[in-house]
């Protein structure tokens, strides 16, 4: 973690009135988000930006393939409304105000505010406090100051006599959402935790229905195989069309401490933002709505859910909208917009190393369209990886390690050969365990060379099993009526199962 600052040094000059340790920030006026503009099948929500007294605007779209909404109907606009204002999310900590047009409840208000408090501590700590090549001038050395909240824009609803017609008509029509739990909808990106997510539950019940969130940009070759894969054997999938990486780009031409050249820049992590998922799922939430779906399952695995501290402020690491604490969050937010959704995650007991484990070994069709680069190319009319990031040599390198075939889902001799050995030179990003054993099952298969202590090798054998963690992974995040099946498909592919116990993994068997 960054040594950036002393909590004294912080501390004294939070306390003073005249100068503000944070300024560097202080770069918008105002956003304005909405009113939304409603169709049967697309939504424009108005962005505007007041900046050095002059304004910017751009419209966020999100574009379906089937009749959604009712644009007379309050319930409509008011989802609508709530889609259009995700991206903002990201912005609190930049602003002195963001006004949001548009029928907002009480109920949406109180979420707003919390989650954007939430985002505003999660960016000032993990894009500002530790180390971000994006970054430049005042704003790269910012001290570390401790606050009750870090969200800095005064935060206002502008509708109110919508937003109380709204809440009149929900306390008339009282029952919410009709929908079905035993009908699943799988937020889908092409890449392994959704594909196997899809495989497991379309394997239990026979309806799941595919998602994909369809960004306007390159981004979307990464969910091409597997979309056009499934679209063409299951129905019920879906695709969503938004201009909201877009929006993202456009918001940091406005950030006079990003680097301009950012999209120069090879990185795996976003300049600036962290409010992510939510953009992809709440767009998702019209489809649910309309064919009844009671069920939305997200692809996050063990390692995704995590509290952590950096020199007294307390985060999640940057992880929140992939957490069990965002699933829930979530969860409790449609049920009291009586919209009666379950949001979790079914692989949260699995590494990632497990995960292409089962997929390859269980559903061998699904894992030939895996993609997980976002540096992707086309040849031969399918996409193809890169080969060179480092998403691709921590696929490579699972892959090998379970003694698959990487060309299977599109990589050259050359490219394994590349990222074999940038495994063992360069590492991959994952969680400490996964990482020691990955390269301990690559240097016992002979593919890579070295002492074990200079490529940081070492067995542990809690990675190859099903981890059932009260805090990241408990069964009781799982539906009862999945709990037996799933259990039963993974225990075929796993070494078994273990559970936490006074700071040690102890074995068990999940079933009994």
């Amino acid at each position: 973690m960054s040594k950036r600052g002393s909590n004294k040094a912080a501390e004294i000059e939070d306390k003073s009135p005249h100068k503000d340790p944070l300024k560097a920030l202080d770069v918008i006026t105002r956003i304005e988000v909405g009113p939304v503009h409603l169709e049967r099948r697309r939504l424009v929500a108005p962005h505007r930006l007041i900046q050095n007294k002059k304004s910017d605007s751009f419209d966020l779209i999100y574009r379906f393939e089937e009749d959604v909404f009712d644009p007379e109907e309050p319930e409509a606009r008011n989802l609508a409304s709530l889609i259009g204002a995700q991206v903002a999310f990201n912005y609190g900590l930049f602003s002195k105000e963001i006004i949001f047009y548009g029928p907002f409840d009480g109920v949406d208000q109180k979420f707003i505010k919390e989650m954007m408090a939430n985002t505003a501590r999660e960016i000032y700590v993990k894009k500002f406090l530790e180390p971000n090549i994006f970054l430049q001038g005042e704003a790269a050395r910012l001290p570390l100051v401790k606050r009750k909240s870090y969200l800095r824009a005064e935060i206002i609803f502008a509708d109110e006599r919508k937003a109380s017609s709204v809440e009149k008509r929900k306390g008339k029509e009282d029952s919410g959402w009709p929908v079905s739990s035993s009908c699943h909808a799988v937020l889908s990106s092409g890449g392994k935790d959704s594909l196997l997510t899809f495989g497991l539950l379309r394997e239990i019940y026979e309806e799941v229905h595919p998602i994909f969130i369809n960004e306007s940009g390159r981004h979307w070759f990464t969910a091409l195989n597997g979309y056009r894969y499934l679209k063409g054997r299951y129905p019920e999938t879906a695709r969503v069309w938004t201009n909201s990486d877009r929006l993202f780009v456009w918001m940091l031409r406005h950030f006079p401490f990003v680097r301009q050249d950012f999209s120069n820049v090879r990185s795996d992590e976003y300049p600036i933002r962290l409010w992510t998922v939510a953009v992809f799922l709440f767009g998702a939430l019209p489809i649910l709505r309309k064919r009844g779906i009671g069920r939305l399952v997200i692809g996050d695995e063990f390692d995704t859910t995590a509290r952590a501290s950096h020199q007294g402020i307390t985060h999640y690491n940057g992880l929140f909208d992939q957490s069990r604490y965002f699933d829930n969050a979530l969860s409790r937010y449609y049920q009291r917009k009586k919209w009666n959704i379950n949001q979790f995650s079914i692989i949260r007991p699995l590494s990632e190393i497990l995960i292409e484990k089962i997929l390859v070994e269980r559903y061998p069709e699904l894992q030939r369209n895996q993609v997980s680069c976002h540096a992707t190319h086309t040849e031969s009319h399918r996409i193809h990886p890169c080969g060179r990031c480092e998403k691709c040599r921590r696929i490579v390198g699972m892959l090998l390690a379970i003694g698959a075939d990487p060309s299977a889902c599109g990589y050259s001799s050359e490219q394994i050969d590349y990222c074999c050995q940038a495994v063992a030179e360069k590492g991959v990003h994952q969680e400490n365990a996964g990482a020691r054993h990955l390269t301990y099952l690559l240097k016992e298969k002979g593919l890579i060379s070295g002492s074990p202590k200079a490529l940081k090798a070492s067995p542990k054998p809690e990675i190859m099993k099903l981890r059932l963690d009260p805090e990241r992974s408990p069964l009781e995040g799982i539906p009862d009526d999945l709990r037996r099946p799933l259990l039963r498909i993974l225990l075929d592919h796993a070494q078994g199962a273990v559970k936490r116990r006074r700071g040690t993994w102890v074995d068990f068997n999940p079933l009994e």
